[in-house]
Order: structure tokens, then sequence, then C-alpha cells
């Protein structure tokens, strides 16, 4: 028995399934029903956010829950048709193409089948680490500009009134110059929904408040007979299932869509990675962020072949199936079972819904994702990143959204650019009655030794910064009275140098040389620096007894003499 479970734990399919146990069964059957009471409004809303008919949405459940139940890893993760990535898809797709045609929908398809390629691609290529591209700053500012378009989006059907074409400020514009035509009998059912999602919520996660208010809505609408006052409602859901085929789309098509679709994945591969750390499935162990990617790419590439669109991890559907006590993907399957059976029994229950109704869910959802905690945390406290913060929620409110998320994402590489690289100059001093050498700083009591200069970089040195810390060594021994007669690069920080940074210490070297400048270098601790000394030959200008464990080392070694 004790061989079984680590084969089991192993499978190649449905690998949750491994630790399931009779005993689960009441567990994940809690949490399945829990799930589905929650996503059916979700996807339902989460789809006529995307110009999509609510079906299509429920096919995107379907697709998810299938496909990482069989290939993901994590237990409780559910995957599913997700707010955060639909306006930046949807916004893209309406460059090509009408929302709600047949080329709309092929093309959500094709992009749905390139994001899960490229989220397998991604697990078999070990590339977890791609999650790790956008800063918090830019991912909090991202949350929020992505807030922003579902609010202004979903406002004109809460209000009751026509949705304008243009960038979202320029509907907002619109919307505020017809809010005396607003139909309050939408405006109450949207905001009642809202404050029902809210106080729900508020009480307790587990409470499907969002399938308690459409249900309220839906009633309110057929016993007032508000349809014919003007609330627009869902209509004719097809009860049709769900069936293979693959999109027609020209060739050129594909070629604009895979831009979109490396920018989609690059969001899911976040959002994914976020989820899969939140719950982990042994708390004692890592979570399989590749694996995990392969269970979500599944999803995205059955989503595409059932006519819907890409999927995405979703956190607080992940965090209803754990807090409710689902022990394995049997929830996600259950609640994909209750799903399939309403769109093939029960689809007509659906007609009734107003729209207003799955406006209110997508505004809860919005204020929902705006972490304002976060955002005046890094406010008080890192300024600089506040306006990283406000910088990428600007760029995807004011510009095409896709463009926005592609320039935060940008932002986010060269934030961490510019962190990785800035490091300056670090003087060291010696602690008294120890063989310790410090970084100077107000804070610590040190003393500097008469013809001795000990120097470093906090950083990876590269073409970036190598200029600057070459100029700066040369700009101390210039400076210095008396001038150095001995200066030990302290090299702990050096975890990397390039073939640029490389020639300037090559170049440093020699000027030192010239100048009757003895220079060592101590602590070259990484591996790969090393190996940078060895490839760039570097210990032809700098031989290697002058390399030291320890700053003290050399400045015992090398003290008393007078050149390199």
């Amino acid at each position: 028995m004790g061989q079984d479970q680590p084969s089991r734990a192993n499978w190649p399919i449905f690998r949750s399934l491994a630790r399931f146990r009779p005993s689960d069964l009441p567990g994940d059957l809690i949490a399945g029903l829990t799930l589905a009471a929650i996503a059916i409004p979700e996807q339902m809303a989460t789809a006529r956010l995307g110009g999509f008919s609510p079906q299509i949405g429920f096919f995107a459940f379907l697709a998810g829950s299938i496909g990482f139940a069989m290939f993901g890893a994590n237990r409780f993760l559910s995957c599913g048709a997700d707010s955060t990535i639909t306006p930046i898809f949807a916004g893209g797709l309406a460059l090509m193409a009408t929302a709600g045609t047949h080329d709309y929908q092929a093309l959500a398809m094709g992009l749905a089948l390139l994001v899960g390629a490229i989220m397998i691609a991604g697990s078999l290529f070990r590339l977890g680490w791609i999650a790790n591209l956008l800063s918090t700053p830019v991912t909090v500012g991202f949350l929020a500009g992505i807030s922003v378009h579902i609010l202004v989006s979903q406002l004109s059907g809460v209000l009751g009134l026509a949705a304008p074409d243009g960038p979202t400020l320029y509907k907002l514009v619109v919307l505020a110059e017809h809010i005396g035509q607003t139909n309050f009998h939408t405006l109450a059912i949207g905001l009642g929904v809202l404050a029902l999602v809210a106080g729900s919520e508020r009480i307790s996660a587990r409470i499907p408040g969002a399938l308690i208010g459409l249900v309220v809505a839906t009633v309110a609408v057929i016993a007032g007979q508000l349809e014919s006052k003007g609330v627009r409602v869902v209509g004719a859901v097809p009860g049709t299932l769900p069936t293979p085929s693959f999109p027609e789309i020209a060739p050129e098509k594909w070629i604009k869509l895979l831009s979109l679709a490396f920018l989609i994945a690059v969001v899911v591969m976040v959002q994914t990675a976020a989820t899969t750390r939140s719950f982990l499935s042994d708390p004692d162990k890592p979570a399989d962020v590749d694996r995990d990617f392969l269970g979500v790419g599944a999803g995205s590439l059955l989503a595409g072949l059932f006519g819907a669109f890409p999927v995405n991890a979703s956190p607080p559907r992940t965090g209803i199936v754990s807090e409710t006590g689902g022990q394995t993907q049997l929830a996600g399957l259950v609640a994909a079972a209750i799903v399939l059976a309403l769109l093939a029994f029960g689809a007509t229950l659906l007609q009734h819904v107003p729209d207003a109704a799955l406006g209110g869910v997508l505004l809860f959802v919005a204020l929902r994702i705006i972490r304002v905690g976060q955002i005046v945390a890094i406010f008080r406290q890192s300024f600089y990143e506040f306006l990283l913060v406000v910088a990428t929620a600007a760029a995807i409110i004011v510009l095409p959204i896709e463009q926005g998320v592609a320039l935060g994402i940008a932002l986010s590489l060269l934030h961490g650019v510019w962190t990785t690289t800035r490091g300056r100059l670090v003087e060291f001093v010696h602690v008294p009655g120890t063989t310790i050498w410090w970084p100077a700083g107000p804070n610590v009591t040190g003393e500097r030794k008469p013809g001795i200069a000990v120097l470093g970089m906090q950083a990876p040195l590269s073409f970036l910064n190598a200029e600057g810390f070459h100029s700066d060594v040369l700009k101390v021994i210039g400076t210095a009275t008396p001038k150095p007669h001995l200066v030990v690069i302290e090299a702990s920080g050096l975890i990397e140098i390039d073939f640029t940074a490389a020639q300037e210490l090559r170049g440093l070297f020699r000027e030192c040389r010239e100048q009757g400048v003895t220079v060592a270098v101590a602590r070259l601790e990484s591996a790969r620096a090393h190996a940078a000394f060895e490839r760039f030959k570097l210990y032809e200008v700098l031989p290697n007894d002058r390399i030291f464990r320890s700053v003290d080392e050399a400045v015992r070694a090398l003290g008393g003499q007078t050149s390199i």
C-alpha cells in the first residue's frame, strides 16, 4: 500500500483524484454544489461581458473544469470563464470582427486554441518563472484598470441605456450625458443584485448571493411584467450541448491572433500561479505550477473546440472549493455536471433573467478585484512604485485595452531591470575589533584604513551598469586623500557578469595598474561570476592570487603592496 500511493500520485491524467477516498465524497459533493451555484451566474455574466451569449460561458466552464481535472495538479483550482482576461481579448477581437457574429466566435475559438497551445508549451518547457513577469505594483494597477473597464462596460446595462461604442473614457462621457434617461426599474435590479451579492459575501463566501440575486430579479421581472417597462432580459438560451468543432479562420487572421494569444497567456500564467500558490494541495510541498499550466492549457484547448473562448484559473471560485470542504477535482466535475444538466434540461429557465442582474454581478466582481488596501500600502511605503500602479492603470484605461496590458507588462519588465541593476558603488568600512568589513551607512560604526579602498556593488554587473561602476571606482581613486594604493572589490553581490561588464573590468584593472594601484577581488561567491572570470579570461589581467575569500584576507595579504 505504501508503494501504491506515490505511483497513483503520478498518474498522467486525473492526478488529483489519486488522493480520493470514499470519505471525501460528501465534502466534494457539497463543494461542487456550492461551486455551481457561484459559477452559473458568474459564467453567464462573463460571457455577456465578452460579447457572447450566456451558454458560451457555460461551455467555457465545462471545458475548463474537465481540462484541468484531467491534466492539472491542484486539488482545489477552478478553471473557466474569467472576468480578468475577458475584457482584454474582447477588445482585441473587436478590432477584427463584430461582437456576436459568427466570425467573432470563430476568432474567439482560435484564440482559445492558441492560448491553450502556449500554456501547454509553457508547461512542457517548465516556464513557470514567467508568472513572475508582473511585479505587485503592476499587477495591482493592471487589476484596477481592468476593473474600470468592467464598471464602465456594465453601467449602460444597469442604467438601462444603449451601450455606446468607443474608448472607455468616451463611453463614460456619453453615459453621463444620457444619465437623465435612466430606467429606474433596471437601476433597482442592478443595484439590488450588487447589494445582495456584496452582503452575502460579507456574511459568508459560501452563500451563493449571485444566484439568489438572479432568481429574485427574474421573479421580479416576471411578476411585475418589467419587460414591458423597458427592462431587457437575456432572452431564449438554446438548450444545446457543446459539440467539438474546429474554427474556420483565414491564415492571416491566425497570425493576427498570435500576439493577442501571447498577451492573454502571460496574464493566465500569472493568475494561475498566484491561485495555485495560494491554495496549496499539500501545505508541506511547493505548488506544481508547471503542471497546473498544463491543466489550464488543456481547458483552453477544449474551450476552443467547444465553441468558447480562453479560460483562466479563478482565485475566488478556488477559494470556495477549499472553504466548503472540497478534497479533489471531483468537486469541479460535480459543478460541471450541474451546468451540463442546466444546458440540457433547464436553459429555458434563463430566458427571463434581466441583463441588469448580470451587470450587478459584474459590478461586484469589478469592485472586488480593486485591491484598495495594497494601493494604499504601496502609496505609503514606496511612492515611486505607486506611480507605477497609476501608470499601469492609466494605460489600460486610456489605451485600447490589449495595448494597455502590453504596456503594463513592459513597465513591469523595465521596473525589474531597473531595480536589479540600479545598484551604485558601495564603500565598505572595517568594524573595529573584528575581521568584518561592512557597507558604510549612518547606523554603521566602522573605520577606514588609510591607503585602502574597499568597494562593491550589490547588483549583477551588466551592460546596464558596468560603465558607471568603472567610472565610479576611478573617481574614488582620483578623489580620495590619501590616494589608495590598494582597491579591494567586494564581489559578494556580483552574481553575474556579462560580456560588456567583463570588458569594463579588464579596462578598470589595466587603468589601476597604470596608476600604480593594486587591485584584489574578495568574496567572489557566485558560481556564474567565477565562470565569467574564466570565460572572459579576466584571470589574464588579474592573477588568481589576487582573488580572496574575504576582504580581511585581501587587506592582510596586500595592504603593504604598491602595485598590481
